[in-house]
């Protein structure tokens, strides 16, 4: 069984920037770590990525901070993360879940059986809506989350998704 491990969103902006939060920054030198772990082919990155219109969209009128912008400084991966990925393996998404990394990954399922496991920003919204999609489309592929390599955009929204992930039958580990 292969093991892949899907490092969500590590980009300045959710880090340290626009929408940066203490837990996140928190979470860098774990995911690091964890990124080690694996080999680069097994790591897919994903990226948050908007236009300058993002105010204009369905998103950004619901949550009206720009970030996230392709170019931009709050677009890059962190360092650390962007020096630990593959190129090849970061996969950019205009929202919250990437379907690009959905089909993706069901090919490499079809070639070999895959165990996947999901760190990152943000738990409460990006992580739990790619978690969410790929057990909808991997249902007897194990998906665990780990906790410890997550934040939310608050500690409570946190913990509400990990619970989520949890009633929907992807592991936690806390």
């Amino acid at each position: 069984m292969r093991k892949i491990l899907i490092v969500v969103d590590m980009q300045k902006d959710f880090i340290d920037g626009a929408l940066g939060t203490k837990e996140a920054q928190a979470i860098v030198k774990p995911v690091v770590e964890k990124m080690a772990s694996y080999p680069p082919s097994d790591i897919y990155v994903t990226r948050d990525t908007h236009k300058e219109d993002y105010l204009d969209t369905a998103e950004g009128r619901k949550l009206p901070v720009v970030h996230c912008v392709k170019g931009t400084d709050g677009w890059q991966l962190h360092p650390e993360v962007e020096a630990a990925a593959d190129s090849s393996h970061i996969i950019d998404k205009p929202t919250f879940g990437s379907i690009s990394l959905m089909e993706l990954l069901c090919r490499e399922n079809e070639k070999e059986p895959l165990e996947l496991e999901l760190v990152g920003l943000c738990t409460d919204i990006c992580v739990v809506s790619n978690a969410l999609l790929l057990k909808a489309v991997l249902p007897e592929c194990t998906i665990r989350v780990d906790a410890g390599c997550c934040a939310g955009v608050t500690p409570q929204t946190h913990k509400a998704a990990l619970t989520t992930m949890e009633m929907c039958q992807i592991e936690i580990n806390r």
